[in-house]
């Protein structure tokens, strides 16, 4: 067994003012607190792995969501683009019993007609086919109002007065056109 030495003086007066075990209990408080430290951040590494885990997953489903809506959006613009291509739009018309226009006439901006204008003929096809009601036919064959009651038959127009045809090649031997007229509107007189 050894001994320890015997202090003398200064350094034994210092000895015995502390105590020998507080060395040892000086550390315990340290050491629990690294442990706590530890345990705090193990538990704050758990929490955190498991919301970007949490995370994760829901990103994953957003982006499944996000591929089924962008496959339904071009499923419906495949679709936009199959009604609304030349074809499909002159067989839609055609089963409404539509038929093209005649030749077209413009107006300048001094009030000159260019062109003759032609009259709509019905073609042989639309004439043969029966004209029932298609997909965007309405119900009811008359004049609707809002409320989507019918509105009593308007009287007959009077007829168009007939303009001769053109030919295609000769544009001088056509009459001319009778110029357009228009009537200014009256003004408002202002209120007194």
């Amino acid at each position: 067994m050894s001994r320890k030495p015997e202090l003398k003086g200064r350094a034994a007066r210092l000895a015995r003012l502390l105590p020998a075990g507080r060395a040892q209990a000086a550390r315990t408080p340290f050491v629990l607190l690294v442990v706590l430290l530890l345990g705090g951040g193990l538990i704050g590494l758990l929490v955190l792995n498991s919301a970007l885990s949490e995370g994760s997953f829901e990103l994953a489903d957003l982006q499944k969501r996000t591929k089924s809506l962008t496959d339904e959006e071009q499923a419906l613009q495949r679709d936009i683009d199959a009604y609304s291509s030349p074809d499909a739009l002159q067989r839609r018309a055609r089963e409404l019993g539509m038929v093209p226009g005649g030749d077209p006439a413009f107006l300048g901006p001094d009030g000159t007609v260019k062109g003759v204008p032609g009259v709509a003929a019905p073609e042989p096809a639309a004439l043969t086919a029966p004209a029932g009601p298609g997909p965007l036919a309405p119900a009811v064959s008359g004049p609707m109002t809002p409320a989507g009651a019918t509105l009593p038959a308007a009287p007959p127009a009077a007829p168009a007065p007939a303009v001769p045809a053109q030919p295609p090649g000769d544009p001088a031997a056509a009459p001319p056109a009778p110029p357009a007229t228009l009537q200014p509107l009256p003004t408002p007189t202002p209120g007194r």
